[in-house]
C-alpha cells in the first residue's frame, strides 16, 4: 500500500462511539427511574381529602317527642296457679299458640291431691262410723237411766204408802216407813242428777264428733276444691303468652326463663297470659321535659321493630301525673312518666310484647328547606355552611328558622339541591394528614 494513501478511520474511533452510546443509555434509564420514584414519593406525600356532604332538600320539617314503648293488649286474662300448696306443671301450651274459649292451657299434678282426697273420705267415713256407734251407746245410757229412774219412782211411791199406815201400824213401823220415803227420795234425786251427767256427757261427746265431722268434711272440700283447679281453661279466645319464672335459676345478668312443664308453681304465680287481641296499646315512658309538651287527645305515629312496612297511628290516653323511679344499682336511677296510647288501626300481625318507637308531631312546617344540623358552622358570630363548588368548598352565610333534633330550617342563603359540607374541610384535611 502507498504511503499517500489514508485511512478512512482512525485507530481507536469505533470504540469511542459504542462507549457513548452506552453511557447515554444509562443515563436515561437511571433518569426513568428517579423520576419514578419521585414520582411515588410525590403521589404518598400527597393525601386525598374526603370531606361528607348532603343536598339541601324541601320537606316536611317536624318538631316531634320520641321515646319507645311496648305493644299491650288492653284486656288480657292472667291464669294463674291455685292456693294448692307445691303445685308442679304437668301439661302447658307452647307460648304464641293460638286457642278456644274452654281449651286446656295448664294443667298440675294432681296425684297427691287425689290421694288427699282418698284419706279425707276415708276419714270423714271413720268419723261417720264413731257418731253411729256413739249414739248407739247413748241410747243404751238412755234407756238403762230410764229404768233406773223408773224404779226409783216406783221405790219413792211405794215408801210413801207404806207411810201412809202409820195411824194403822205400830210407832216404830210408822217411823221406820218415813225414813224408807226419805231414802227413796235420794234414790231418786241420785237416779236424776246421774240422768242429766249422762245428758251432759253425752252432748259432749257428740259435739265433740260433729266437731271431727266438720273438719273432715271441709278437708274433703277443700281437697275437691283443689283438684278442680289442677286443670286452668282458656277463658277467651286469644293467643297464649307463657309468663317468666321468676324463682328459675338462670344465668347471671339475663331475664327469667318462661315456666315450661315441670315446674313447680307457688300459689298466685302468673302461668300464662291471654290477651284479648281486638284492642291493644302501647305503652310508652316519658322523660320529665317531653311530658309537659303533650297532652291527651295527641296522635302517635307508631313503627313497630318486628312489622317495618307498615306504620300504626295511636290515641295519647293516658298520662301518669306521677313519676316511676327504677333504681339501676350502684347508686344509679332513672325517673320516667308512664303514658298509655290506644292503637287506631290493628293488624293481625301484632302481638303482645313487641316493641315499637313512638313518636309525638308537636310542630309541623311543610315546603320547608332544609339541611342536617351539622352542616351548620359559625362564621364570624353567624350560621354558615360550606357549600361545594366542583372540588373545592366556599363558605356562605345563611339564615336559619327552627330545628329539631337532626334537621333545621334555613330561611336564606341555600338553594334547593345544592350540596353543603357536613364537616369543615379545614378539620376534614387535618385528620387526612394525621392518617
Amino acid at each position: 500500500m502507498s504511503k499517500d494513501v489514508k485511512p478512512k478511520q482512525r485507530l481507536g474511533q469505533v470504540g469511542s462511539r459504542k462507549k457513548r452510546a452506552i453511557i447515554w443509555t444509562v443515563l436515561l434509564i437511571a433518569g426513568a427511574g428517579g423520576g419514578y420514584a419521585a414520582y411515588n414519593k410525590y403521589q404518598q406525600n400527597t393525601t386525598k381529602v374526603e370531606v361528607p356532604v348532603q343536598r339541601v332538600r324541601t320537606g316536611e320539617f317536624v318538631i316531634a317527642v320520641k321515646t319507645r314503648g311496648e305493644i299491650k293488649s288492653v284486656r288480657s286474662e292472667i291464669l294463674a296457679a291455685p292456693q294448692v300448696p307445691d303445685v308442679r306443671i304437668v301439661k302447658l301450651v307452647e307460648s304464641g299458640r293460638p286457642v278456644k274459649r274452654g281449651e286446656v292451657v295448664v294443667e298440675f299434678d294432681a296425684a297427691s291431691q287425689e290421694q288427699q282426697l282418698l284419706e279425707r273420705q276415708t276419714s270423714l267415713r271413720t268419723v261417720d262410723s264413731e257418731e253411729v256407734q256413739t249414739k248407739a251407746s247413748h241410747r243404751m245410757v238412755d234407756e238403762a237411766d230410764a229404768m233406773n229412774k223408773m224404779t226409783a219412782e216406783y221405790n219413792l211411791e211405794r215408801s210413801k204408802l207404806e207411810a201412809s199406815k202409820a195411824e194403822v201400824v205400830s210407832e216404830i213401823e210408822g217411823a221406820k216407813n218415813r225414813i224408807e220415803v226419805g231414802i227413796s227420795e235420794g234414790e231418786l234425786g241420785q237416779v236424776v242428777t246421774t240422768l242429766k251427767a249422762h245428758d251432759v256427757a253425752q252432748n259432749a261427746d257428740l259435739e265433740r264428733i260433729n266437731q271431727r265431722k266438720d273438719k273432715a268434711v271441709r278437708d274433703m272440700e277443700r281437697t275437691r276444691g283443689y283438684l278442680s283447679k289442677m286443670i286452668l281453661k282458656a277463658p277467651n279466645d286469644g293467643i297464649v303468652n307463657v309468663m317468666p319464672n321468676f324463682r328459675s335459676q338462670g344465668s347471671f345478668g339475663s331475664s327469667p326463663p318462661p315456666f315450661k312443664e315441670g315446674d313447680r308453681a307457688w300459689t298466685g304465680a302468673a302461668i300464662a297470659e291471654i290477651p284479648d287481641l281486638s284492642e291493644m296499646r302501647i305503652e310508652l315512658k316519658l322523660d320529665e321535659v317531653d311530658r309537659g309538651r303533650l297532652q291527651i287527645g295527641q296522635k302517635l305515629r307508631i313503627n313497630v321493630d318486628a312489622i317495618p312496612d307498615k306504620e300504626f297511628e295511636a290515641t295519647l290516653d293516658w298520662i301518669s301525673p306521677i313519676a316511676s323511679v327504677i333504681y339501676r344499682g350502684m347508686g344509679m336511677s332513672e325517673k320516667s312518666f308512664p303514658a298509655r296510647a290506644t292503637l287506631v288501626k290493628l293488624d293481625p300481625r301484632l302481638r303482645p310484647g313487641m316493641s315499637a318507637s313512638a313518636e309525638v308531631v308537636i310542630e309541623s312546617q311543610v315546603n320547608s328547606m332544609l339541611i342536617p344540623i351539622r352542616a351548620s358552622f359559625m362564621h364570624n358570630g353567624k350560621p354558615a355552611v360550606y357549600v361545594q363548588k366542583g372540588q373545592t368548598f366556599e363558605i356562605r352565610p345563611i339564615v336559619v328558622g327552627k330545628r329539631n333534633d337532626v334537621d333545621m330550617v334555613v330561611v336564606s342563603g341555600l338553594k334547593d339541591g345544592e350540596v353543603v359540607a357536613l364537616e369543615s374541610p379545614a378539620e376534614a384535611a387535618k385528620r387526612a394528614k394525621k392518617l
